[in-house]
């Protein structure tokens, strides 16, 4: 007897399958494409395929799944779907389900490790064509992608289509089990991980596990010692993209994000955030295993290492110390091998990294940057600032009583 779920997908199974879910095409081969979407800039080769795609601008005609609410703009593509929930394609190595035989067999070279794309000019290989043209933007610079609203460019499309829905607020993806919403599927994939615990890519020098393929690779560089992104006006090398990014700060001397509380500026608005909370006392990362709760996301990690024994501890070969965080090790090395490569040009002082160097010109410097947002009093530096508040708001606090 069939399933329901094979009653609804069986007249789909003879249609042509995409790899997407539309018809909307990505650019990265030389079709021309002259039918251009004016809402979001995606060109297509046809005229009907356009049609279709704006379909899912103005939320007509769309085909919803009847068993989990996903909306699709035309037939072939919920077919395509619906076989993610009939397990028609199903990875026998982890249990995922894909939509196509095109993109079960994508899947399957994550567990082989195959990747026949490669870069001509950094030689970094890749799974798909797509990520190898969407990665040679890198090197080449080219945005083709920008936001109607803004203006901001885009190296991918589906970039695009995930920033645009900060314009809109819409946030179609939800948790079953928490109901946080998400305006991309990949954050609700990765947002799922932290229900389940599920680490499903492992390093092969160490056996640290990560529940994102783009951590993984970002961690095996400590191993290699590969750092593939430079910065063009002081030729540092970092092992992040992001890295360098943040680096470039650093030349511009530009911070536009800045505390409400203290005044303090900012780089980025992730570390904005993350100061806000010496402010306000919030502890946003809690312990799936008891009822402890951290400021910072290193302070889990390590509580997970130490209470529960959950996570890998890095050991120093030298001297057989244990850290949690790869760059405490990092920075353990350096005291070993002697060398103090930061020195201060106003004394002869020296530091194993740029960060104590910078805290200790401040010594040096009349600009006290660092403002308690209770009494307004200022100070050198942000550590001292951190004590005072603790003692300047238990003074409130008495005083209140």
């Amino acid at each position: 007897m069939k399933s329901e779920t094979e009653d609804n997908t069986q007249m789909c199974y003879n249609k042509i399958e995409t790899d997407s879910d539309d018809i909307a095409e990505q650019s990265r081969d030389d079709k021309s494409r002259p039918y251009v979407c004016t809402v979001c800039n995606k060109s297509f080769t046809t005229k009907r395929n356009l049609n279709v795609h704006r379909e899912r601008h103005t939320g007509k005609n769309l085909y919803s799944c009847t068993l989990c609410k996903k909306r699709c703009s035309c037939q072939s593509a919920l077919c395509n779907h619906m076989n993610v929930h009939t397990g028609k394609y199903k990875c026998a190595e982890c249990g995922r389900c894909c939509r196509t035989v095109t993109e079960l067999k994508i899947h399957r070279r994550s567990h082989s490790g195959e990747k026949p794309f490669e870069c001509e000019v950094c030689g970094k290989r890749f799974t798909t064509s797509g990520n190898l043209v969407d990665h040679s933007r890198i090197h080449s610079g080219e945005k083709p992608y920008n936001c109607h609203v803004c203006g901001k460019a885009f190296r991918k499309s589906g970039s695009l289509q995930s920033h645009v829905r900060v314009h809109t607020g819409d946030k179609p993806y939800k948790c079953s089990q928490c109901n946080k919403c998400f305006s991309g599927s990949s954050g609700l994939q990765r947002h799922r991980r932290s229900h389940t615990g599920e680490r499903t890519f492992e390093c092969s020098v160490c056996n640290k596990r990560f529940t994102r393929s783009c951590h993984l690779v970002v961690h095996s560089r400590i191993h290699t010692g590969e750092k593939p992104y430079k910065c063009h006006m002081c030729d540092k090398v970092f092992n992040q993209s992001a890295t360098l990014k943040n680096h470039m700060s650093v030349h511009t001397n530009r911070r536009p994000h800045q505390c409400s509380y203290c005044g303090m500026q900012f780089y980025r608005k992730a570390y904005l955030k993350g100061h806000v909370r010496i402010h306000t006392g919030a502890k946003p990362y809690s312990c799936r295993h008891c009822s402890d709760r951290f400021t910072w996301i290193n302070q889990l990690k390590t509580h997970l290492l130490e209470s529960h024994n959950e996570g890998t501890w890095l050991t120093c070969q030298i001297c057989q110390k244990k850290f949690s965080h790869s760059g405490d090790l990092k920075r353990h090395l350096l005291q070993h091998k002697g060398v103090k490569q930061y020195v201060c040009k106003q004394c002869p002082k020296g530091f194993y990294t740029a960060a104590q160097l910078k805290s200790h010109q401040l010594v040096h410097s009349n600009i006290k940057q660092f403002c308690c947002g209770l009494c307004g009093k200022n100070f050198k530096c942000k550590v001292s600032v951190i004590m005072h508040f603790k003692s300047c708001s238990d003074k409130l606090e008495f005083s209140n009583v």
